[in-house]
Protein backbone atom coordinates (compact mmCIF):
# COMPACT_ATOMS: atom_id res chain seq x y z
CA UNK A 1 0.00 0.00 0.00
CA UNK A 2 1.54 3.32 -1.05
CA UNK A 3 1.50 6.38 1.18
CA UNK A 4 -0.32 8.32 -1.56
CA UNK A 5 -3.17 5.82 -1.73
CA UNK A 6 -3.53 5.71 2.04
CA UNK A 7 -3.68 9.52 2.15
CA UNK A 8 -6.39 9.55 -0.53
CA UNK A 9 -8.52 7.13 1.43
CA UNK A 10 -7.89 8.72 4.84
CA UNK A 11 -8.57 12.26 3.62
CA UNK A 12 -11.82 11.15 2.09
CA UNK A 13 -12.92 9.34 5.24
CA UNK A 14 -11.87 12.24 7.47
CA UNK A 15 -13.63 14.82 5.29
CA UNK A 16 -10.44 16.88 4.86
CA UNK A 17 -11.37 17.46 1.25
CA UNK A 18 -14.53 19.55 1.44
CA UNK A 19 -17.52 20.04 -0.84
CA UNK A 20 -17.22 23.84 -0.68
CA UNK A 21 -17.59 25.73 -3.94
CA UNK A 22 -16.99 29.42 -3.13
CA UNK A 23 -13.34 29.42 -2.05
CA UNK A 24 -10.44 31.61 -3.09
CA UNK A 25 -8.56 28.71 -4.78
CA UNK A 26 -11.67 27.77 -6.78
CA UNK A 27 -12.15 31.39 -7.89
CA UNK A 28 -8.52 31.52 -9.02
CA UNK A 29 -9.05 28.32 -11.01
CA UNK A 30 -12.14 29.90 -12.59
CA UNK A 31 -10.09 32.96 -13.58
CA UNK A 32 -7.61 30.65 -15.27
CA UNK A 33 -10.42 28.93 -17.19
CA UNK A 34 -11.86 32.26 -18.34
CA UNK A 35 -8.46 33.15 -19.76
CA UNK A 36 -8.45 30.20 -22.18
CA UNK A 37 -10.62 31.79 -24.93
CA UNK A 38 -8.70 35.07 -24.57
CA UNK A 39 -5.44 33.21 -25.08
CA UNK A 40 -6.80 31.38 -28.13
CA UNK A 41 -7.91 34.62 -29.75
CA UNK A 42 -4.53 36.21 -29.02
CA UNK A 43 -2.45 33.33 -30.38
CA UNK A 44 -4.49 32.93 -33.59
CA UNK A 45 -4.43 36.66 -34.31
CA UNK A 46 -0.68 36.84 -33.51
CA UNK A 47 -1.18 39.10 -30.51
CA UNK A 48 1.86 37.51 -28.91
CA UNK A 49 2.30 40.00 -26.06
CA UNK A 50 -1.30 39.50 -24.91
CA UNK A 51 -0.93 35.73 -25.24
CA UNK A 52 2.18 35.87 -23.05
CA UNK A 53 0.41 37.99 -20.44
CA UNK A 54 -2.49 35.51 -20.26
CA UNK A 55 -0.06 32.60 -19.84
CA UNK A 56 1.83 34.48 -17.12
CA UNK A 57 -1.40 35.19 -15.23
CA UNK A 58 -2.33 31.52 -15.60
CA UNK A 59 1.00 30.42 -14.16
CA UNK A 60 0.74 32.80 -11.20
CA UNK A 61 -2.83 31.82 -10.36
CA UNK A 62 -1.93 28.13 -10.73
CA UNK A 63 0.75 28.56 -8.07
CA UNK A 64 -1.46 30.65 -5.80
CA UNK A 65 -4.56 28.43 -5.82
CA UNK A 66 -2.57 25.38 -4.71
CA UNK A 67 -0.57 27.34 -2.13
CA UNK A 68 -3.64 28.97 -0.60
CA UNK A 69 -5.61 25.70 -0.59
CA UNK A 70 -2.87 23.90 1.36
CA UNK A 71 -2.03 26.73 3.76
CA UNK A 72 -5.63 27.61 4.63
CA UNK A 73 -7.13 24.12 4.50
CA UNK A 74 -9.35 25.02 1.55
CA UNK A 75 -8.84 21.86 -0.49
CA UNK A 76 -12.11 20.90 -2.13
CA UNK A 77 -13.45 18.30 -4.52
CA UNK A 78 -14.32 21.04 -6.99
CA UNK A 79 -10.76 22.34 -6.76
CA UNK A 80 -9.39 18.86 -7.40
CA UNK A 81 -11.49 18.85 -10.56
CA UNK A 82 -10.93 22.43 -11.78
CA UNK A 83 -7.17 22.66 -11.28
CA UNK A 84 -6.12 19.79 -13.58
CA UNK A 85 -8.80 20.77 -16.12
CA UNK A 86 -7.36 24.29 -16.30
CA UNK A 87 -3.81 22.93 -16.60
CA UNK A 88 -4.77 20.59 -19.43
CA UNK A 89 -6.80 23.21 -21.27
CA UNK A 90 -3.88 25.64 -21.25
CA UNK A 91 -1.44 22.97 -22.40
CA UNK A 92 -3.77 21.77 -25.17
CA UNK A 93 -4.74 25.22 -26.43
CA UNK A 94 -1.12 26.38 -26.30
CA UNK A 95 0.28 23.46 -28.28
CA UNK A 96 -2.49 23.67 -30.87
CA UNK A 97 -1.97 27.42 -31.24
CA UNK A 98 1.82 27.08 -31.51
CA UNK A 99 1.53 24.23 -34.01
CA UNK A 100 -0.92 26.30 -36.06
CA UNK A 101 1.72 29.05 -36.09
CA UNK A 102 4.43 26.48 -37.08
CA UNK A 103 6.36 27.17 -33.88
CA UNK A 104 6.23 23.52 -32.78
CA UNK A 105 5.69 20.35 -34.90
CA UNK A 106 2.33 18.59 -35.04
CA UNK A 107 3.91 15.28 -33.96
CA UNK A 108 4.65 16.85 -30.57
CA UNK A 109 0.99 17.79 -30.34
CA UNK A 110 0.10 14.15 -31.07
CA UNK A 111 2.36 12.90 -28.25
CA UNK A 112 0.82 15.25 -25.69
CA UNK A 113 -2.77 14.76 -26.88
CA UNK A 114 -2.31 10.98 -26.65
CA UNK A 115 -1.23 11.41 -23.05
CA UNK A 116 -4.36 13.45 -22.35
CA UNK A 117 -6.56 10.78 -23.91
CA UNK A 118 -4.81 8.16 -21.77
CA UNK A 119 -5.39 10.24 -18.61
CA UNK A 120 -9.06 10.67 -19.54
CA UNK A 121 -9.37 6.89 -19.33
CA UNK A 122 -7.55 6.87 -15.99
CA UNK A 123 -9.93 9.49 -14.58
CA UNK A 124 -12.94 7.48 -15.70
CA UNK A 125 -11.54 4.62 -13.63
CA UNK A 126 -11.04 6.98 -10.68
CA UNK A 127 -14.69 8.06 -10.85
CA UNK A 128 -15.78 4.42 -10.96
CA UNK A 129 -14.08 4.11 -7.56
CA UNK A 130 -16.18 6.98 -6.21
CA UNK A 131 -13.36 9.54 -6.30
CA UNK A 132 -13.63 12.85 -8.18
CA UNK A 133 -9.91 13.28 -8.69
CA UNK A 134 -6.45 12.30 -7.51
CA UNK A 135 -4.02 14.42 -5.50
CA UNK A 136 -1.48 16.05 -7.79
CA UNK A 137 1.94 14.56 -7.01
CA UNK A 138 5.35 16.21 -7.36
CA UNK A 139 6.18 14.65 -10.75
CA UNK A 140 2.84 15.81 -12.15
CA UNK A 141 3.42 19.33 -10.89
CA UNK A 142 6.98 19.32 -12.25
CA UNK A 143 5.74 18.16 -15.66
CA UNK A 144 3.03 20.83 -15.74
CA UNK A 145 5.53 23.48 -14.59
CA UNK A 146 7.93 22.57 -17.41
CA UNK A 147 5.24 22.60 -20.10
CA UNK A 148 3.46 25.72 -18.88
CA UNK A 149 6.79 27.56 -18.95
CA UNK A 150 8.13 25.93 -22.13
CA UNK A 151 5.52 27.25 -24.50
CA UNK A 152 5.50 30.88 -23.30
CA UNK A 153 9.29 30.90 -23.69
CA UNK A 154 8.98 29.53 -27.23
CA UNK A 155 6.36 32.19 -27.91
CA UNK A 156 8.70 34.82 -26.48
CA UNK A 157 11.32 33.70 -29.01
CA UNK A 158 9.01 34.87 -31.82
CA UNK A 159 9.04 38.48 -30.70
CA UNK A 160 12.58 39.31 -31.81
CA UNK A 161 15.80 37.70 -33.03
CA UNK A 162 17.60 38.93 -29.93
CA UNK A 163 15.20 37.02 -27.69
CA UNK A 164 15.24 33.98 -29.97
CA UNK A 165 18.95 33.35 -29.31
CA UNK A 166 18.38 32.25 -25.71
CA UNK A 167 14.60 31.74 -25.51
CA UNK A 168 14.33 29.06 -28.20
CA UNK A 169 16.88 26.57 -26.74
CA UNK A 170 15.59 27.20 -23.22
CA UNK A 171 12.01 26.66 -24.33
CA UNK A 172 12.84 23.38 -26.06
CA UNK A 173 14.72 22.16 -22.98
CA UNK A 174 11.54 22.73 -20.97
CA UNK A 175 9.53 20.94 -23.67
CA UNK A 176 11.59 17.74 -23.59
CA UNK A 177 11.80 17.56 -19.80
CA UNK A 178 8.12 18.37 -19.48
CA UNK A 179 7.03 15.77 -22.05
CA UNK A 180 9.07 13.01 -20.40
CA UNK A 181 7.79 13.92 -16.93
CA UNK A 182 4.23 14.21 -18.26
CA UNK A 183 4.23 10.55 -19.27
CA UNK A 184 6.03 9.49 -16.09
CA UNK A 185 3.35 11.32 -14.09
CA UNK A 186 0.65 9.40 -15.98
CA UNK A 187 2.30 6.11 -14.95
CA UNK A 188 2.40 7.25 -11.31
CA UNK A 189 -1.29 8.15 -11.48
CA UNK A 190 -2.02 4.62 -12.71
CA UNK A 191 -0.17 3.25 -9.67
CA UNK A 192 -2.23 5.55 -7.42
CA UNK A 193 -5.47 4.24 -8.92
CA UNK A 194 -4.33 0.66 -8.39
CA UNK A 195 -3.40 1.36 -4.77
CA UNK A 196 -6.66 3.22 -4.14
CA UNK A 197 -8.60 0.25 -5.48
CA UNK A 198 -6.67 -2.11 -3.21
CA UNK A 199 -7.16 0.21 -0.22
CA UNK A 200 -10.92 0.31 -0.75
CA UNK A 201 -11.03 -3.47 -1.02
CA UNK A 202 -9.14 -3.80 2.25
CA UNK A 203 -11.53 -1.38 3.97
CA UNK A 204 -14.50 -3.32 2.63
CA UNK A 205 -13.14 -6.54 4.10
CA UNK A 206 -12.21 -4.87 7.38
CA UNK A 207 -8.51 -5.62 7.01
CA UNK A 208 -6.67 -2.44 5.94
CA UNK A 209 -2.91 -2.91 5.54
Amino acid sequence: MSVAAREIGEKRLAGQVSDRVLTVPNLLSLVRLLGVPIFLWAIFTEQDVLALVVLMVSGITDYLDGKIARMMGLESRLGQLLDPIADRLYILTTIIGLAWRDIIPWWLVAILVTREAFMAGVMLRVRSLGQIGLPVHFVGKAATFNLLYAFPVLLLAQISDGLRVWAEPLGWAFVWWGTALYWLAAYIYVLQVRDLRDYQRQLATGHPA
